[in-house]
């Protein structure tokens, strides 16, 4: 492995990672979201999702399945730990939420899995350390605290959210890595209409 002259900036610091703030008005329109990001993608594709608890990342997960063509009903695999589709692509899908620690990974084989398809890895926030470095963060907040969830520091961005808190997300697209910087354009295109 070559050394790295540590006087030249690393990717990560010469190249800020792209953003996106949008907006959805309900399940459907996650999965719609979803749904037409789906075509953009390729195998070793990851995509990690984050967020508040019932925010809807199976919800994404479940347009990006209808994006693949897939037509298994995909469900939040909490305690199965990980889940395989066949469609256009395969689907690999995580949840990693009731990890204790990172170690545990080991048994899901990650690398394989990375390679081998489309990966989404639900509250894949908890384990970063062990993922690659290019992945697309997908984080879905509610608009303003709903009950009974700790929302300490949330901020809505200066989003209007009267009438829009019992169904509507923020998402934030957050692209880290080449792949998703030099894809980023052809994003922002297809789900321009869910920009805020």
């Amino acid at each position: 492995m070559a050394e790295t002259d540590p006087h030249t900036p690393t990717d990560s610091l010469v190249h800020q990672p792209p953003m996106l703030t949008l907006r959805t008005d309900g399940p459907d329109q996650t999965r719609a979201l979803a749904a037409v990001m789906a075509p953009l993608l390729a195998p070793g594709d990851l995509l990690v999702l984050t967020g508040d608890l019932g925010a809807g990342k199976t919800c994404f997960t479940q347009g990006l399945g209808r994006g693949l063509d897939i037509d298994d009903r995909i469900t939040s695999p909490t305690f199965t730990l990980a889940a395989r589709y066949h469609g256009r692509l395969t689907l690999h899908h995580l949840d990693v939420y009731r990890l204790d620690s990172v170690a545990e990974t080991m048994d899901l084989d990650l690398p394989d899995l990375l390679e081998s398809g489309v990966t989404v890895i639900e509250w894949g926030d908890q384990i970063l350390s062990v993922l690659p470095d290019q992945y697309l963060l997908v984080a879905l907040r509610f608009p303003q605290p709903a009950a009974g969830l700790d929302t300490a520091g949330f901020d809505t961005g200066g989003f209007d959210s009267a009438g829009f808190e019992e169904t509507g997300r923020i998402i934030e697209l957050i692209g880290h890595g080449r792949r998703w910087r030099e894809l980023w354009p052809a994003l922002t295109d297809a789900i321009q209409g869910w920009a805020r």
